[in-house]
């Protein structure tokens, strides 16, 4: 089990996985922070409800974890998505790119995440004071 590929109910710290990250050979880590926000177009937004198929969601988080570290020549690569009801505010998930150089952390950063939301089976529910939808195509 990698303990930088994660489904989680709770929380996560940044700065925890953030210092994980770190070798000797570290030049930079890039990190995406996806919140809950609290207005959207839709209205006010109380919660999110997140679902996924999970051995297959953990799956595919690995295996674009070792696309993107081949890619971009990364030395590590976090991979952090919640699930469960997750209220206005917090964290849902985070992407965090260590390497030597700053440019392919900047650029697997950003095709993890691209990536993530494409590919991986998780769903998501908004919730809002008068009622509840699920978004349709990429969480």
């Amino acid at each position: 089990m990698d303990e930088l590929v994660l489904l989680i109910e709770e929380d996560f710290s940044i700065d925890e996985i953030c210092e994980r990250m770190r070798g000797p050979s570290t030049g930079g880590l890039v990190a995406f922070l996806g919140v809950v926000r609290e207005e959207n177009p839709e209205g006010s937004v109380k919660a999110l409800d997140f679902e996924a198929y999970k051995e297959m969601a953990i799956r595919e988080m690995l295996r674009l974890k070792q696309l993107a570290m081949e890619r971009y020549r990364l030395e590590n690569v976090a991979i952090l998505h919640r699930v469960g009801r997750i209220p206005a505010g917090e964290n849902i998930v985070l992407i965090v790119a260590a390497g030597a150089h700053r440019e392919e952390c900047f650029q697997a950063a950003s095709y993890l995440i691209d990536e993530l939301k494409r590919s991986v089976p998780i769903w998501k529910k908004e919730i809002y004071e008068e009622g509840e939808r699920w978004v349709e195509g990429n969480h």
